[in-house]
């Protein structure tokens, strides 16, 4: 469920007054979802790192695949290779 971060207006303070209490339980729950809010996004970024990796070792082992078929017909491949004008 997304949290409201957006300050209130000071006529909405005015309006409805906070007591000290409600301010400091106002931020404490701001405080606890933005924690969650950075443990869940924690999370997604470790599982997006081992897929990453997961990637990277399938694309070496493709580009090796290649290469080796390629030695094996005789045939050259340029597919990791720079193009003469970089």
């Amino acid at each position: 469920m997304p949290f409201d971060f957006r300050c209130r207006t000071r006529i909405e303070s005015v309006s409805n007054p906070m007591t000290k209490a409600d301010e400091i339980t106002s931020i404490e729950e701001r405080l606890a979802h933005t924690i969650r809010m950075a443990e869940d996004l924690s999370e997604v970024v470790a599982e997006q790192a081992k897929q990453i990796k997961r990637l990277e070792k399938q694309m070496k082992a493709v580009i090796e695949m290649a290469r080796n078929t390629a030695q094996a017909e005789g045939t050259v491949t340029f597919g990791d290779q720079l193009p003469p004008h970089w």
